[in-house]
């Protein structure tokens, strides 16, 4: 009889970090949380930083945990969140816990590059990324303007993933899924391209070799081994990036799909075989990142659950008491439709109070205010499913293939109200589930790696066939159809300024 096979996933996100055993038995994938902790923002100086030794500690608190359990692992891989990176120096030290992609220092630092180094376009035209202040090229841009020391030090910069592999195993990677955030990778040629480091300073010797997820980065240090109490347990560059890990875990049968990553962001895309770069995709600021077995995810970031969750802190403690569905389930008895926004308004990017700021536009754009708790959660749910629909029919425009159905995964595949309005929107099938998509993602590629699935398809069925997925028919066409007519008025109308909004609504 085989031995069962166990791999052991780090999922690291920017408020907290999981370690997980995952184990695949006669077609079907099962997870069990080992450890579970909190990753602190850490502000010094008016600076962020991540506090890498604290995760490194916790990745080695778990492995301990497995040893002490007798479970044998057959590697371990690690996932976290995009864009940012450690500056490691000529002996072998890490020179500064790295800074967090919050750190107000890229607030201008964006503008300043693509006014006087680089221009917008031809950046765009490298690397098919959209623009975010926070990513690495102006990290590392605003780090050389303010002559940072470790930066000018550095023999090495490692993304967070590759780092704390580094920190297992001694041996420098840049894995690829996690290297094409950084908006200073082409999709085309799958490498950091030289002309992008050179306009911030940097070589590309600064970077370890760029692998394909999947690739084995080594093993246990001697020193890794005598905490933990393992042995040689191979370290595996899975995708690195965890949302690269949870598009490879969506549960498709198919090409022809579309993905919504959901939580406090959004993510919709597909998944194409080469990055698509064109005057459209940067006039609506789509990105290509990469994916495993060399496809590109395509896509779209919309604030998600963002909203909600801001709001929820505000609410008086009577509101913050009640569950999720209690209070969804009250919104859900509100006038459909009263008040709409667009999500992606950067006055909600970072609001001082985000119920006054969709207040605030919906006071501008001429429609009721919503002011009860249930009015402005009613609000959010019917103005994302409209948003949703606005980057799904741009989608579809884009895609070599007819999408058929809208996978939704992550923990915002639990809202059972959002995803009805979602499939109603759009007017696909809505495929809801797993909500545990990264560690999957993870678990499998390490399988994948070990040689106990062929490709990403017998993976994706292996997941498919170990969870239950949550079907979503859209109903109410016309309505929404409607409904979506008024929110691109209200949206174009915000856009154009107060004067056009007036017209709009005379």
């Amino acid at each position: 009889m085989e031995t069962k096979k166990c791999f052991f996933a780090v999922d690291l996100g920017a408020t907290s970090g999981r370690t997980i055993i995952g184990s695949i038995n006669d077609g079907h994938v099962e997870l069990e949380e080992i450890t579970r902790f909190p990753n602190n923002l850490i502000e010094q100086g008016g600076h962020y930083y991540w506090d890498i030794y604290a995760l490194y500690f916790e990745i080695i608190r778990g492995l301990r945990e497995v040893a002490n359990r007798n479970i044998e692992i057959t590697s371990i891989g690690i996932d976290t969140w995009g864009v940012d990176f450690v500056f490691i120096g000529d002996d072998g030290a890490i020179l500064r816990n790295p800074r967090a992609y919050r750190d107000p220092i890229t607030f201008d630092a964006m503008d300043d590059y693509l006014k006087h180094v680089i221009s917008k376009r031809e950046v765009y035209d490298i690397t098919g990324i959209q623009f975010l202040n926070f990513n690495s090229i102006f990290q590392l841009y605003a780090m050389q303007r303010e002559g940072n020391t470790a930066l000018k030090n550095a023999s090495k910069i490692l993304f967070v993933p590759d780092a704390l592999s580094w920190m297992l195993t001694g041996n420098e990677v840049c894995e690829y899924t996690i290297a094409s955030t950084s908006q200073l990778l082409d999709p085309r040629t799958k490498q950091l391209d030289e002309r992008l480091l050179a306009s911030i300073g940097l070589t590309r010797s600064k970077f370890g070799r760029v692998v394909k997820p999947g690739t084995v980065v080594g093993v246990l240090t001697e020193e890794v081994q005598r905490l933990t109490g393992l042995g040689q347990v191979p370290v595996i560059a899975v995708a690195g990036h965890d949302t690269g890990s949870a598009v490879a875990a969506v549960p498709a049968k198919d090409e022809n799909f579309a993905y919504l990553s959901s939580g406090t962001w959004s993510l919709m895309g597909i998944e194409t075989k080469d990055a698509i770069i064109s005057d459209l995709s940067y006039e609506r600021n789509f990105t290509n990142e990469g994916g495993i077995e060399g496809t590109t995810r395509f896509l779209k970031n919309i604030c998600g659950m963002w909203l909600y969750e801001r709001c929820r802190l505000e609410w008086p403690e009577e509101v913050r008491k009640l569950s999720h569905p209690e209070l969804q389930g009250q919104a859900m008895g509100v006038e459909p439709f009263r008040s709409l926004i667009n999500p992606d308004d950067p006055m909600f990017a970072a609001p001082t109070s985000m119920i006054g700021a969709i207040q605030t536009y919906c006071r501008e754009s001429h429609q009721p205010v919503p002011e009860t708790p249930a009015e402005i959660c009613r609000c959010i749910f019917d103005s994302l499913a409209l948003r949703y629909r606005q980057v799904f029919q741009w989608m579809q425009e884009f895609a070599p293939f007819k999408l058929d159905v809208l996978h939704i995964i992550g923990g915002g595949s639990l809202n059972k109200y959002l995803n009805q309005f979602t499939a109603n929107s759009t007017g696909a099938t809505v495929l809801a589930g797993p909500q545990e998509c990264t560690a999957l993602g993870n678990i499998m590629l390490q399988a994948k790696t070990a040689g106990m699935v062929s490709d990403i398809w017998e993976m994706r069925k292996i997941i498919a066939d170990s969870i239950e997925l949550v079907k979503y028919e859209p109903h109410d066409r016309a309505t929404w159809d409607m409904a979506f007519d008024r929110y691109l008025s209200i949206v174009n109308g915000v856009i154009n300024g107060k004067e056009e909004t007036e017209k709009l609504f005379k």
